[in-house]
């Protein structure tokens, strides 16, 4: 009886096992092309992660101004704050969204 459970149990796993033996897609060049030597092609990679780096801080800037936002209707629900408020709030975050992806576009632009 336990043989047969162990040996059933065996089979599914090692049939589960074998997509895993698929092949891995190939690692993908930078986006600046490979360069002529080792350095040359770490400094592309490395400029593909200062431009996903960038990426991130715009999308945490804009996850702040949409979180202010939110805070900004919630107390004008409260009666805290009046609507004035929110536009003021949505002014103000389209400027500093403005600015954060001018700055990380000339810094991309920098490297």
């Amino acid at each position: 009886m336990f043989t047969a459970l162990r040996t059933t149990l065996l089979g599914i796993l090692t049939s589960l096992a074998f997509p895993v033996l698929a092949a891995l897609p190939q690692a993908q060049p930078p986006s600046r092309g490979e360069g002529a030597n080792l350095m040359k092609t770490m400094q592309n990679y490395a400029y593909d992660g200062f431009l996903l780096l960038g990426l991130i801080i715009c999308a945490v800037v804009f996850s702040g101004v949409a979180w202010h936002a939110f805070g900004t209707y919630h107390e004008i629900q409260v009666g805290k704050k009046k609507w004035m408020d929110l536009g003021a709030t949505a002014a103000v975050g389209i400027a500093i969204l403005g600015v954060a992806i001018f700055l990380v576009t000339k810094a991309v632009g920098i490297l």
